[in-house]
């Protein structure tokens, strides 16, 4: 079978929405041919198909970028918001939590904002502290919107072309570290379901429950653990909120172990809500506490090794696992 980059299945998402729906834009910093495509490439190739009027490379100007597709929803099209990295997103607050989030509830129920808002982010890159953090915890809080993290190619295409298709706000977050890893090529018109789960490798000792880059430290881990007579089940969750419950919960019931494991900040972060859930429905069956991995609590260093040193690594989920088998025993 033939493989394809993150990066190319996105793009061809993208292409595939555009060509079908002439309401489809994008807007952002560099994203027209002019400026190259998008500073890591997403939308090359994209100018030439549909012009500049619907590939419109705008001024560095986060919420004149995100007011403007707000505005385009509003009136019928589907905006791409490209937010060049995730904490530039602290500029355009206002215009994605008070605005494309609340208005569907403001309007009861009258207006749609078709809104997909895509930026990039990711640890181990020497990017530092003002261009490194991941935010997802952030939006997940806030009612009416809708978090993405793919882990692979073929998913990044699939809720792609999922997310343009929905009628409400959708944060799309994509690693950087992602966007050169290959897997088996989808195929046109691929589509994932927005808030379904994925078994990666099935288990019956411990449940690790991931997403994003750290789905691919999961599968390295629960791969060195068979060596060890641990048998780890891994889920990719896919999106964030909503998150498959049901995905997770059953999974848990199999193993009675849980492992959530992310890498943004460990404190406050998306793993307290799924551990949270795990505790109140299946507390009687766990068979040991539910553990959290994730980020240091601090800004993200800049010099490599301090950078490293930050990131939750694989020893810390392989003993983790080990712990929570052993628990009790």
């Amino acid at each position: 079978m033939s493989k394809i980059t993150m990066g190319q299945g996105l793009n061809r998402a993208i292409d595939e929405a555009m060509a079908e729906d002439e309401g489809v834009i994008l807007l952002g910093e560099d994203v027209a041919a002019k400026q190259g495509g998008g500073v890591f490439k997403i939308s090359a190739g994209l100018t030439e198909k549909y012009g500049e009027h619907r590939i419109r490379a705008t001024p560095i100007s986060e919420q004149a970028i995100m007011g403007a597709c707000v505005g385009a929803a509003l009136t019928g099209f589907r905006p791409i918001a490209e937010i060049m990295l995730m904490n530039f997103v602290t500029v355009c607050m206002d215009q994605i939590v008070n605005h494309a989030a609340k208005l569907r509830f403001m309007s009861g129920g009258q207006t749609n904002v078709p809104l997909v808002i895509r930026t990039t982010t990711g640890v181990g890159v020497g990017f530092g502290g003002q261009h490194s953090d991941m935010l997802e915890a952030w939006f997940a809080h806030v009612p009416g919107l809708k978090i993405v993290t793919p882990s692979n190619a073929a998913d990044a295409q699939g809720l792609m072309r999922a997310a343009i298709a929905c009628n409400d706000p959708v944060i799309f977050i994509e690693n950087i570290l992602c966007y050169g890893l290959q897997s088996d090529d989808p195929g046109a018109n691929h589509v994932v379901p927005l808030g379904k789960a994925a078994v990666t490798q099935e288990g019956r000792d411990v449940s690790i429950i991931t997403y994003g880059r750290t789905v691919l430290d999961a599968l390295e881990v629960a791969g060195q653990l068979k060596d060890e007579g641990i048998s780890a089940e891994v889920i990719d969750l896919r999106t964030i909120a909503p998150f498959d419950e049901e995905a997770v919960l059953a999974s848990v019931k199999k193993t009675g172990r849980a492992i959530v494991l992310h890498e943004a900040v460990k404190a406050f972060g998306t793993g307290a809500e799924v551990s949270a859930r795990i505790n109140e429905k299946l507390f009687g069956q766990l068979k040991a506490p539910v553990s959290r991995i994730g980020g240091a609590f601090s800004a993200v260093p800049m010099a490599n090794v301090l950078e490293q040193a930050w990131i939750p690594n694989k020893d810390e989920i392989k003993e983790a696992a080990r712990a929570a088998v052993k628990w009790g025993n």
